[in-house]
């Protein structure tokens, strides 16, 4: 419509821009409007490496879908990750490699004897990889909202690319093709939350930052939980003091040197990760959010976790009763061909019995949830 305003293109320097005769001379100008960064040679992990934007218009990394939406449309000589079934589905350039270089990068890749298992094990992994990738990435440029450092900064904005499929094949997105979440969406929920703590490593300090997207402020408290990767109880904990959270913003609200941390908890980099919430009159808010001190591929001391389930029926909704001998990372529900989703997925396992819902799209049953329910987590990759 005549006179409405519009942008000429993403990404775009707004109005400097338009001084620029529309074509800019660097359209990345972490300046002026909105960014685009994609980076799949370097460590994801890295926060240092990201764009202090003004808003985050673009950014990802690729993951295959699971295996029953791979199923449908390929023939069992195509299940190994270099069959050429998988290179004619992947239409980004070294995007198989890309994924693959980038996920061992923190996690030592599949191991398993049987070919079918290894090449489900390498597309669970993939899904780990971009999950985590994007996480970091997300908090981010969330923690950046209210900061200026070198005139760069103030992110107030950041989208992920992408959201859904039109093909069964790997992509960006975070909703496989027919509706299925990948790991990808559900740590969505909860780095896109509201209110939420993030943690992050700077010159040999762990800071953790509040970030609220809400219009009021709120009184809030930190609790900060240790654990050893190798048992089910915290080995140290802290509660900071009571602190005003401003709405609209992302301030810091714990620092302290990792090596003293790890010293008063008796920890290594290897040994312990790190966990947190905040707390509002004794009651947790928001997600709980954690923080790893090193590559999970060079911790030792995870033992493979046994994890049992059972399923109940409650109406229209299902709940999964996890129970588990050992802290598991990445714990991973699927159920095959049935249509639906959980209430959460690919989280951090670090109490002994866990309640998971299921929602389904379609009629179903705890017979047939049962048998196909598959649960998996990091360690299980790794079997022979």
């Amino acid at each position: 419509r005549c006179g409405h305003p519009y942008i000429t293109s993403s990404p775009t320097n707004g109005d400097e821009s338009i001084l620029e005769n529309w074509v800019a001379r660097n359209p990345y100008d972490t300046q002026y409007g909105d960014s685009h960064y994609y980076n799949y040679y370097s460590d994801c992990w890295d926060w240092t490496q990201f764009p202090k934007t003004r808003f985050a218009s673009e950014y990802g990394f690729q993951s295959w879908p699971s295996f029953s939406t791979l199923e449908k449309v390929s023939s069992p000589e195509d299940w190994f990750y270099n069959s050429s079934f998988m290179d004619h589905r992947q239409h980004h350039n070294d995007g198989n490699d890309e994924m693959l270089n980038q996920a061992q990068i923190h996690f030592n890749l599949p191991q398993a004897n049987d070919p079918l298992q290894k090449f489900k094990d390498i597309l669970y992994l993939t899904q780990v990889m971009q999950a985590q990738c994007i996480k970091i990435q997300t908090e981010f440029y969330r923690r950046s909202q209210s900061e200026i450092v070198n005139g760069q900064g103030r992110t107030m904005g950041a989208l992920y690319w992408q959201l859904n499929d039109i093909w069964q094949a790997p992509s960006w997105a975070s909703i496989e093709y027919g509706g299925k979440w990948k790991m990808l969406h559900y740590f969505a929920q909860n780095f896109f939350a509201p209110v939420l703590p993030v943690a992050f490593e700077n010159s040999g300090t762990i800071l953790v930052y509040g970030i609220s997207d809400l219009h009021v402020d709120l009184q809030l408290m930190l609790q900060i939980k240790i654990y050893q990767w190798s048992q089910m109880e915290p080995i140290c904990g802290h509660t900071t003091e009571s602190f005003t959270l401003k709405g609209g913003s992302a301030s810091p609200i714990y620092k302290k040197v990792t090596d003293d941390l790890l010293r008063q908890c008796g920890c290594t980099r290897l040994s312990c990760v790190v966990t947190f919430y905040l707390d509002i009159n004794g009651q947790k808010y928001g997600p709980t959010n954690h923080y790893f001190l090193s590559s999970l591929k060079h911790v030792s001391t995870l033992k493979p976790p046994k994890i049992n389930a059972t399923i109940s029926q409650h109406g229209e909704r299902y709940t999964v009763t996890l129970q588990s001998t050992s802290i598991a990372p990445y714990v991973w529900l699927d159920v095959g061909d049935i249509s639906g989703r959980f209430d959460d997925n690919g989280f951090l396992m670090l109490e002994k019995t866990k309640l998971v819902t299921f929602y389904p799209w379609r009629p179903t049953g705890i017979s047939e949830l049962t048998k196909a329910l598959h649960v998996r987590s990091l360690i299980d990759i790794y079997k022979k």
